[in-house]
């Protein structure tokens, strides 16, 4: 009664067996495709990072260049402000000449007014008394 079914048996499980077989090589093949695109993937992650490494160096090749020219162009700027400053020192130093020169013909103009009111002055302390200036 054992042997009877035996064959039935044996049958299925072959069966099952080959399921099994069939599932284990989809499954290596899955495995093989998947280590195929992790493999691809790694390489383009490697790729990515170089490229990012490559910009980063450029990024800073660029802002280090940007630096120097901004650090020139200060040194630039506050030469020329120096020469202005110069410049303004002695524009100062002559508009000082100019006053000076003011201020003086202001005393002569001064000294010359209060000798002609004296002169005038006279004028009428002579004129009041009826004399003539001219003799």
């Amino acid at each position: 009664m054992e042997y009877e079914d035996l064959e039935p048996r044996v049958s299925a499980l072959e069966q099952r067996v080959s399921d099994l077989d069939s599932r284990v090589r989809a499954s290596e093949q899955d495995a093989a495709a998947a280590r195929v695109l992790a493999g691809g993937a790694d390489r383009d992650v490697g790729e990515v990072r170089d490229e990012l490494r490559a910009f980063r160096q450029a990024m800073t090749t660029g802002f280090n260049a940007l630096r120097a020219d901004f650090i020139d162009l200060h040194a630039h700027v506050d030469q020329k402000f120096e020469l202005i400053d110069q410049k303004f020192e002695l524009v100062d130093g002559k508009f000082e000449l100019v006053d000076r020169g003011f201020a003086e013909m202001r005393g002569k103009l001064d000294a010359a007014a209060a000798g002609q009111q004296q002169i005038v002055g006279l004028l009428e302390t002579l004129i009041g008394r009826g004399t003539d200036p001219a003799n």
